[in-house]
């Protein structure tokens, strides 16, 4: 099945208008656009010279705007190798993913996430006879969350997470800290501003690296961040968009997609 991008083109310009605290009048103003065509686009209508114009003040890469909003734009760089696997459930009206990666020689691997129902993924981990010491979180944003109790009981795992986000008896960790996974190396990257502890795990070991990006960045887009946005984009950029061309980015909801991709035609990089 090929999952959708999580965001049109609607939903970057809002996510963009909202993180510079654009008034809707103050945004037509300074892209010279009638208010009647922000609106219009606002609902959905493609009015290219508009949506052009609105790029610039929204600091927007104009073609990548554009290409998401003509359906031209979907990841094509290689995400499918051995020892990493995406599952998508349903939360209410949207999806939302988690992730097992493991070690193919060891037999031992970790989860990341849980989305709203584990279920499939233990199902996984039981066929694949993979042992589970860590269940990794990005963020604590309960559709992500949603059956830890289900992936603890399953597989006795150690739950940790970034310390800002430390819940519970949950095991916490500061930027920068690594772990072991059978031979894969398991690398913590703060990429806050979706959230306060957003954590990036980067994995190496596996035929290409791998980064797990929580709601840090989509395909295409990035998490909401109104509140801290110019963190979130200097993240994304300096944490995730920095790591090589064919690194595998799996993010919290929409489809995986690489760093080359990114860079190439997320309206908010490249």
């Amino acid at each position: 099945m090929t999952l959708p991008l999580e965001d049109t083109f609607v939903d970057v310009v809002g996510k963009a208008q909202r993180g510079l605290d654009f008034s809707d009048e103050q945004l037509a103003a300074t892209a010279i656009i009638p208010l009647s065509d922000l609106y219009a686009i606002q609902q959905g209508q493609l009015i290219e010279p508009a949506l052009r114009s609105l790029a610039l003040p929204l600091r927007l890469n104009a073609e990548a705007l554009l290409a998401l909003a003509k359906g031209s734009y979907y990841p094509t760089g290689n995400v499918h190798i051995d020892g990493l696997r995406q599952f998508t459930t349903q939360y209410g009206d949207m999806t939302v993913n988690a992730y097992l990666v493991w070690d193919p020689k060891e037999k031992t691997g970790a989860v990341f996430d849980t989305g709203a129902d584990a279920t499939p993924l233990l199902e996984d981990v039981q066929t694949l006879g993979l042992t589970i010491p860590f269940l990794f979180l990005t963020h604590t944003h309960v559709d992500h969350i949603s059956d830890i109790t289900a992936v603890k009981n399953a597989t006795n795992a150690r739950v940790a997470v970034a310390k800002e986000e430390a819940i519970g008896m949950v095991e916490s960790f500061t930027e920068g800290r690594t772990f072991s996974v059978g031979n894969l190396l398991v690398e913590t990257r703060l990429t806050s501003g979706h959230s306060r502890g957003s954590t990036t795990y980067l994995i190496k070991g596996l035929a290409q690296p791998v980064a797990i990006t929580g709601d840090a960045l989509f395909a295409g887009s990035m998490g909401g961040a109104s509140a801290a946005y110019e963190e979130a984009l200097d993240n994304n950029r300096k944490k995730i968009l920095s790591l090589g061309n064919d690194t595998i980015l799996c993010p919290g909801h929409g489809p995986m997609t690489t760093v080359g991709d990114e860079k190439k035609h997320n309206p908010f990089y490249a």
